[in-house]
């Protein structure tokens, strides 16, 4: 058994535990379980993520290795494809969340503000959009 299949192992059943026990305390009733659900969470995030970290430390170096993009340049538009989907859909996200909440509360005080907060968050959208055309403007120049 490699390393790898034990640290998978090790990060599924630390995930898988934590599920049930949270499934279970919630059932049980989590007004008087709060404590222990914070228990169980801290477990979860003292196991799962140092796991993970130290499979991507370990393995990631192999994995891009047998994922041989040609050269340094190709790789970097790679990377700088996914970069720009990756970071306009986070800020897109952002965008809706925070524009979103607003438009409910000035929906909530006037009723007829409703078309116009709806332009709003399509315009924040409209960032993740803006960011996969690059993306694919990026690829198109490197295939």
């Amino acid at each position: 058994m490699t390393t790898l299949n034990i640290i998978v192992i090790l990060a599924g059943l630390i995930v898988l535990s934590t599920v049930a026990a949270g499934v279970y305390l919630i059932y049980k009733g989590t007004g008087a379980n709060q404590k222990k659900l914070k228990k169980v969470l801290k477990f979860n995030l003292t196991g799962f993520i140092p796991s993970m970290a130290a499979a991507l430390v370990m393995f990631a170096p192999t994995a891009v290795q047998a994922a041989d993009a040609g050269s340094s340049a190709a790789g970097l538009g790679y990377l700088g494809a996914a970069l720009a989907t990756g970071l306009a859909c986070i800020g897109a996200g952002y965008g809706v969340g925070v524009v979103g909440a607003a438009s409910l509360g000035a929906i909530s005080e006037n009723e007829k503000m409703f078309g116009r907060t709806l332009i709003y968050v399509g315009l924040a959208e409209g960032l993740a959009i803006y960011g996969l055309i690059i993306s694919i403007m990026i690829l198109g120049n490197l295939g």
